[in-house]
């Protein structure tokens, strides 16, 4: 066995053993899936600065690979026209509090009308943490 097989197995056994203590995104896995490459290529190519770059090439290859196999991730997006619950009056302009999908949210009407404590209204939209409402009975004209 090559002197440095050896090495870039425990490197290798080390990285994708921390990828299950640290999540990484699969970083640490696809550095350590390179190290483990890098110890078979080692056998025929015995010289470190080679190996060294291979495994520098596999890692960014793997990382690269990984990133576009895994799914996006989307951000929460709130369902149009959700019912809430008004927990405090809400004039227009200010804000209130409304329970949505079990939770207390900041709240302000989008229009000109004060929606009443524990009203339903209609979730048209978010701006940043706060909710964009309606009252129930608003008719579009």
């Amino acid at each position: 066995m090559e002197k440095y097989t050896l090495v870039w197995l425990l490197i290798g056994g080390a990285l994708c053993l921390m990828e299950l203590f640290v999540p990484t995104a699969f970083v640490e896995l696809a550095m350590g899936t390179a190290a483990l490459l890098v110890a078979v290529v080692s056998l025929v190519v015995p010289k470190l600065s080679v190996q060294i770059f291979l495994w520098m090439v596999f890692s960014l290859l793997l990382i690269w690979l990984v990133k576009r196999l895994l799914p996006k991730k989307t951000p929460y997006l709130i369902a149009e026209s959700t019912e809430a619950t008004t927990l405090t009056e809400i004039a227009p302009g200010q804000p209130g509090r409304v329970m949505f999908e079990g939770n207390s949210w900041q709240a302000r009407c989008d229009g000109d009308w004060t929606i009443p404590a524990n009203r339903t209204a209609i979730v048209v939209g978010r701006k940043g943490n706060t909710l964009l409402v309606v009252p129930e009975d608003f008719t579009q004209s």
